[in-house]
C-alpha cells in the first residue's frame, strides 16, 4: 500500500465531500447561516471535542454558562433533532455562537468571519476511548444507529479493544478515506485542517497540551478568539474546565446529555486515557499502526497527533 500524498494547499479551503455516519450528515451545514465571530469546534471523535467546547463557552461567557454546556454549544451535523429546530436555537442565542462538529475541512463550508478550532489526539487514545463510549451509549441510541446502518437488532459492536482495533485502523466509513469504522477516522479528519494550518482564522489545541498545561492553551485560545479575560481569572476558568469539574456537572456538559445519549452521563468523563495503549493495545496491534501510521498521515501531522505541541 503506497503512502498517501500530502493534500495539496489551497488558499481558500473547499468543500469536497458530504460526510454520512450512523448519528450525522453534513449537508446539515446547508442550512447554517454564518454570523461573524461564530466558533466553529471541529475535531475527529473523541479528541477532546467536549473539553474544547467547554474551554470556548467558559472564554467567552466567564465561569457561570448562560445554558447547559450541551444546549450551549450544538453538534449541529447529528441526526437526533431536526435541522430546523437547530438553527433556531442557534438564531436565537444573543452571543457569540459556539458550534460542534465532527465534520473535516472538506466537508464544512468555509466563512473567512468564523473562528474555526480544531484539536487533535493521539490516534490510538482516541480509539480506546471510543470503545469506552460505545459501551456507554444508552439503549436508544444503538437503536437509532443499528437503524441508519441497517443492522439486525441482535448486532452490538465489539467490547475487546485488541479485537476491534484492526477494523478500526483498516475499515473505512467513506470512499475517499482509510480507516476509522465506525466512528471517523483521525487522520483522515486531521488532514485537511493540517492542509490549512495557516490560515487565520484556523487555531490548532491538542488535548496532550490541555492535560499538561490547561492554563497555559487557555490563554493561547483566548488571544486566538480575541478575548481577554482578568488574567486573576484564568486559574478559575481552568478549575471549571477541569474533567473532574465537568464530570461533576455532566448533565449539563456530557455531549447529547438532554438527548439521553449515554447511560451514565458522569461515565462520559470517566477517565482520560493519556497514552493508556501503551498498555490497552497488543504487541501485533501496536505494530500494525506503526505500519500503517505512516500511509495515513504525512511525518509532521503524525508526530503533532501523537505528541501535540512538543513535535515542534
Amino acid at each position: 500500500m503506497n503512502a498517501l500524498p500530502v493534500p495539496a494547499v489551497y488558499d481558500r479551503p473547499e468543500r469536497l465531500y458530504r460526510y454520512e455516519t450512523a448519528v450525522a450528515d453534513s449537508v446539515r451545514w446547508d442550512s447554517y447561516r454564518p454570523r461573524p465571530g461564530d466558533i466553529i469546534i471541529a475535531t475527529a471523535p473523541k479528541c477532546g471535542t467536549t473539553w474544547t467546547q467547554m474551554l470556548c463557552a467558559l472564554l467567552v461567557h466567564g465561569p457561570e454558562l448562560p445554558q447547559p454546556l450541551t444546549r450551549l454549544s450544538p453538534w449541529l451535523d447529528r441526526l437526533t433533532t431536526p435541522i430546523a429546530a437547530v438553527v433556531a436555537d442557534l438564531e436565537a442565542q444573543p452571543w457569540r455562537r459556539i458550534i460542534k462538529t465532527h465534520t473535516p475541512l472538506d466537508g464544512l463550508p468555509y466563512f473567512e468571519e468564523v473562528a474555526y478550532v480544531f484539536c487533535g489526539r493521539d490516534p490510538r487514545d482516541a480509539f480506546l476511548s471510543m470503545m469506552d463510549n460505545m459501551l456507554n451509549a444508552s439503549d436508544a441510541t444503538m437503536a437509532a444507529v443499528r437503524a441508519r446502518l441497517l443492522l439486525p437488532d441482535s448486532f452490538v459492536f465489539p467490547t475487546d479493544p485488541n479485537a476491534f482495533f484492526q477494523v478500526w485502523m483498516t475499515a473505512p466509513i467513506h470512499g475517499w478515506m482509510q480507516d476509522g469504522f465506525p466512528t471517523g477516522s483521525v487522520f483522515g479528519t486531521a488532514r485537511p485542517f493540517w492542509a490549512h494550518r495557516d490560515l487565520q482564522n484556523l487555531h490548532f489545541v491538542h488535548y496532550r497540551d490541555l492535560s499538561r498545561d490547561l492554563e497555559g492553551e487557555l490563554r493561547r485560545l483566548a488571544a486566538f478568539l480575541g478575548v481577554c479575560p482578568e488574567p486573576a481569572l484564568y486559574p478559575r476558568l481552568a478549575e471549571a474546565a477541569d474533567l473532574a469539574a465537568m464530570r461533576a456537572c455532566a448533565d449539563d456538559t456530557a455531549p447529547g446529555a438532554h438527548l439521553g445519549e449515554w447511560t451514565s452521563n458522569r461515565a462520559f468523563f470517566a477517565r482520560g486515557r493519556l497514552d493508556a495503549w501503551r498498555e490497552a493495545l497488543t504487541a501485533e496491534n501496536q505494530a500494525l499502526y506503526d505500519e500503517l501510521a505512516p500511509q495515513r498521515a504525512p511525518p509532521a501531522l503524525r508526530a503533532w497527533l501523537e505528541v501535540g505541541r512538543a513535535a515542534a
